[in-house]
């Protein structure tokens, strides 16, 4: 993320009137603005084959799966972040027609050198304001290696690492898969 080092406070209104002829993706946090710098080839194609994967598990079900153009809104954090991908199952999601989401159920970042501090930190912190959010993902590019953090029924997060070899879950939307069908193709495996 960039900013501009001299805060002002920018409006979630005028942030989203802006984002919406901006020629370029910005995430908004509590009044500031971050442009986003564009993705390797290898994040490009993780999320690919994740937006596949999922898209394909869940064809006959009512979520749908969302890429990296459309912002989640943290209403009780004043944040609205773009992830990698994030899953909606609620009906007042389905047919909205805004430029943003409020009910994930999973939302995942694909990691990289000058977001992986934010991602596990302030971001992840933010998405647990998310009443709906049961599992947030992270998924490295320089080694098969996924982290989902999951909430339980009484709020509480847990981690579950993914290595070579292992079968990945993603309990919020019941799927199961291997960990090196997420790596098809990505170069350097």
């Amino acid at each position: 993320m960039i900013t501009n080092r001299q805060f002002f406070y920018i409006s979630p209104e005028t942030y989203l009137e802006g984002e919406r002829v901006s020629p370029i993706k910005h995430e908004y946090r509590k009044g500031q603005v971050y442009a986003m710098v564009g993705a390797k080839k290898s994040h490009i194609v993780l999320a690919s084959n994740l937006t596949i994967i999922i898209g394909n598990h869940l064809e006959n079900s009512p979520c749908l799966v969302l890429n990296s153009d459309i912002k989640v809104r943290l209403e009780e954090a004043n944040c609205y972040y773009y992830p990698d991908i994030a899953v909606v199952c609620d009906e007042r999601e389905i047919n909205n027609t805004d430029d943003f989401i409020l009910y994930p159920v999973l939302l995942i970042e694909v990691l990289s050198k000058s977001t992986e501090a934010f991602d596990r930190g302030q971001k992840f912190s933010d998405y647990q304001t998310c009443s709906t959010l049961k599992e947030y993902v992270l998924i490295h590019q320089d080694v098969m290696k996924i982290e989902c953090y999951r909430r339980d029924d009484s709020g509480n997060w847990t981690e579950k690492i993914y290595q070579l070899g292992d079968e990945v879950e993603f309990l919020s939307i019941n799927y199961r898969g291997s960990l090196e069908t997420i790596y098809r193709k990505v170069p350097g495996f």
